[in-house]
């Protein structure tokens, strides 16, 4: 985990955008009373969004509904994975 200075450093993010992807919840930070700290995935988040933004012109009303979608391919990758791992458990039994 790292602290909110570093993850501008690591995505080259301004504090402004930084807080209006929060606050738009394209970016939720874990919160503890040391104040928000990031994930590698919170980077990649990012990262994500720029590319989104920059490189394939996303619009701002698309952003979300795109995280949504990446959001549950993922999911769905992790409930692939471990129902493959449950199947290969049954397996060498």
């Amino acid at each position: 985990m790292i602290d909110r200075d570093q993850f501008l450093a690591r995505t080259r993010l301004e504090i402004e955008t930084l807080e209006i992807w929060i606050r738009d919840e394209w970016l939720v930070p874990h919160r503890s009373e040391a104040g928000a700290t990031f994930s590698d995935a919170d980077v990649a988040r990012a990262r994500l969004i720029n590319d989104l933004r920059q490189d394939l012109g996303v619009n701002d009303e698309a952003v979300p509904v795109v995280l949504h979608l990446i959001d549950q391919i993922h999911g769905l990758r992790r409930t692939l994975r471990a129902l493959l791992d449950e199947a290969r458990d049954q397996t060498k039994r």
